[in-house]
């Protein structure tokens, strides 16, 4: 079947019987063209099917307004909660987001960048995947000068700003609050030590342990993907311990709650036997009973700071002289860690 001819502004000029300039700068908006031939020009481009060649313009331009977001998982609470601040500052901006997802895996990541450097993206928000050994698939990017930002999960680069939160700090914040509560015996489940965020909140677990100087049982350190999956077989090993842990830091809400479920199924209380904590404040930390303590992770802040620094940087606009920003994070404390009134 043959495809319809595609409208021309020689098409609408023909059927209005004007220039093809005066219909270019009605479509335009411009200043220089009576409002009642504006209308007449956009109300014949309606009719007649006329779309506006973007994808020509921008070659012309050598800017396609578009940025390009890489991110772990787009089934993460905290993740969609970073999307939704980079769409609110690039719609504002005039920007859209072309978002791709490389589920923990280097080689889709690798994929994911070269499909963004090939669909001339004017800009890169990225956060790593667990299995990231180096970052030299961003090299293209840079060398032609598209700048990129790192966040949450980063990687050092001189060209690049980092945006994260204190994650050592928040660590530290998260362990000292169960040793407070009483606890002695504190299990950490965390994910990939190749990632910043996993890294730095077990050093905050350790400082925490050796400022108080708790002993730490190497034994109680579980690393896996953080996936309920990988929660409810952390609790599993958490309940084969002897003797078992009096406190649970977890690198995020998912699989603390996973832990949770699991630890009531088996006849264990929350908080009494084992104090819990999470991080990212996700929603189901308000839902599972008891309510859990977690570490607040400012998600649409980080992708509205995220989407500005980039756009700024895109248009030499003023933009933070910084390789890294750090935002605040918060302990929420609830139910689950408890213990002292």
């Amino acid at each position: 079947m043959k495809s319809p001819k595609d409208i021309t502004i020689y098409d609408i000029a023909k059927a209005l019987d004007i220039s093809p300039a005066t219909v270019s700068r009605g479509l335009k908006d411009h200043p220089g063209i009576r409002k009642d031939t504006k209308k007449k020009i956009l109300e014949a481009a309606r009719q007649m099917g006329y779309q506006h060649n973007t994808f020509a313009r921008n070659l012309r331009i050598k800017k396609t307004n578009t940025i390009g977001v890489i991110i772990p998982r787009l089934n993460s609470y905290f993740m969609s909660t970073v999307i939704a601040g980079m769409e609110k500052i690039a719609n504002e901006r005039g920007y859209m987001l072309l978002i791709s997802q490389t589920q923990e895996s280097a080689k889709k990541e690798i994929a994911s960048v070269n499909t963004m450097f090939n669909s001339r993206v004017d800009g890169l928000l990225v956060s790593l995947a667990f299995d990231t050994e180096n970052i030299e698939h961003f090299d293209a990017m840079l060398k032609k000068e598209i700048p990129i930002i790192f966040f949450d999960r980063v990687a050092e680069h001189t060209k690049c700003t980092s945006i994260v939160i204190n994650n050592i700090k928040a660590g530290y914040d998260a362990t000292m609050h169960l040793i407070d509560q009483g606890c002695k015996r504190i299990a950490y489940v965390g994910g990939s030590l190749k990632r910043n965020v996993y890294a730095d909140r077990l050093k905050g677990y350790k400082q925490a342990h050796a400022e108080r100087g708790v002993a730490i049982d190497p034994a109680l350190t579980i690393i896996n993907t953080l996936s309920e999956q990988a929660g409810s077989e952390a609790a599993q090993q958490i309940m084969q311990m002897n003797p078992l842990p009096d406190g649970i830091f977890t690198a995020n809400d998912t699989s603390a709650v996973a832990i949770i479920r699991e630890l009531k199924f088996a006849g264990i209380s929350v908080p009494e036997q084992i104090a819990v904590v999470g991080f990212n404040n996700d929603p189901i930390s308000w839902v599972i009973e008891p309510n859990l303590t977690t570490i607040h992770y400012p998600g649409q802040e980080m992708g509205e700071i995220a989407a500005t620094t980039l756009i700024n940087t895109i248009n030499n606009l003023p933009a933070a002289n910084l390789n890294t920003l750090v935002l605040r994070h918060s302990l929420i404390i609830r139910q689950s860690s408890q213990r002292k009134k």
